[in-house]
């Protein structure tokens, strides 16, 4: 649904919290071939360090502030 209206920014809440492991891999994958090939923007909060990693940049909080803003 999210990609109907060709948006320029996809907001996503644990978007893997309960997906296996290879279904969240392909959604991962999904989102950086939307990110390369489409130009959209992903903004997804996770607690999970694997899917962390396939982000270009990692924002990380701690009790409201920001503690580690870095880019890949």
């Amino acid at each position: 649904r999210a990609l109907v209206n060709n948006p320029s920014i996809i907001l996503a809440d644990e978007p893997t919290g309960n997906l296996d492991s290879q279904t969240s891999a392909e959604l991962m994958t999904l989102f950086k071939q939307l990110n390369k090939e489409k130009h959209i923007t992903i903004v997804m909060v996770t607690h999970e360090a694997d899917i962390a990693s396939y982000a270009d940049r990692r924002v990380c909080f701690k009790d409201g502030e920001i503690i580690k803003d870095e880019c890949q």
